[in-house]
């Protein structure tokens, strides 16, 4: 069965407290992106990757490559105002029928035995959506009051989501909705129940300072094992 990857690099560095691109920044020498780019390409060399930037950072984005010698394979698709656009765009450049993942370009400590299991579960159920336990005590809010929820109950969400391609382009033909935080949750608008694997503590998406000295670290300790 066919399988391609869409990358979606739509984040600003906002919270990293930089006016560059999160996307952007180096990580052990080399731009975040180009780590997620090469997880997927360890995983399967032959499949297509899609990947999604604002329109005003594709110059910067092909600068870095050339800069860098990045030489990985894939294409690159304008993205739009929200996630859900960004992802629509780049479905639109995912060529025939088949498996199809999404993920974060921020994310890229992923794992090609991660990448595997929600393939294989796209292929067994239509769809593998990876998620973690959440260690720490939760409470809901609501108005000024908060009540406790038993986190045994609850679950982190992660990428790669993974669909079938008829799944994931019947549910892009919905209408926006704000609610559309991930492709999960716009799948499940169509009526489809969604099939949940095991993720990866390790699978963080960074976002913060903090965020980019643990994916450091992790990286430094996979290279002298």
């Amino acid at each position: 069965m066919d399988r391609s990857t869409i990358i979606v690099a739509g984040g600003s560095g906002k919270r990293m407290g930089t006016s560059v691109p999160k996307q952007f920044l180096l990580l052990k020498g080399k731009p975040l992106l180009c780590w997620t780019i090469d997880a997927f390409h360890a995983f399967d060399a032959e499949m297509p990757i899609v990947v999604v930037l604002p329109e005003a950072q594709i110059p910067i984005w092909k600068s870095l490559c050339i800069g860098h010698g990045f030489l990985t394979e894939h294409s690159v698709v304008a993205g739009g105002q929200e996630r859900f656009h960004s992802v629509r765009n780049g479905l639109l450049a995912v060529e025939g029928d088949g498996l199809v993942a999404v993920h974060d370009g921020v994310r890229p400590l992923v794992s090609t035995d991660l990448i595997a299991r929600c393939f294989m579960s796209a292929a067994e159920h239509g769809s593998g959506i990876p998620v973690v336990a959440i260690p720490s005590s939760v409470r809901e809010l609501e108005g000024g009051t908060s009540r406790a929820v038993h986190r045994s109950h609850l679950r982190a969400v992660q990428t790669p989501q993974c669909f079938s391609t008829d799944i994931l382009r019947k549910a892009f033909e919905l209408p926006y909705d704000p609610a559309f935080t991930d492709e999960a949750t716009l799948v499940e608008r169509t009526g489809y129940t969604v099939h949940l694997v095991d993720g990866e503590e390790h699978n963080i998406k960074v976002t913060t300072p903090m965020d980019l000295r643990v994916a450091e670290v992790f990286l430094s300790s996979l290279a002298s094992a």
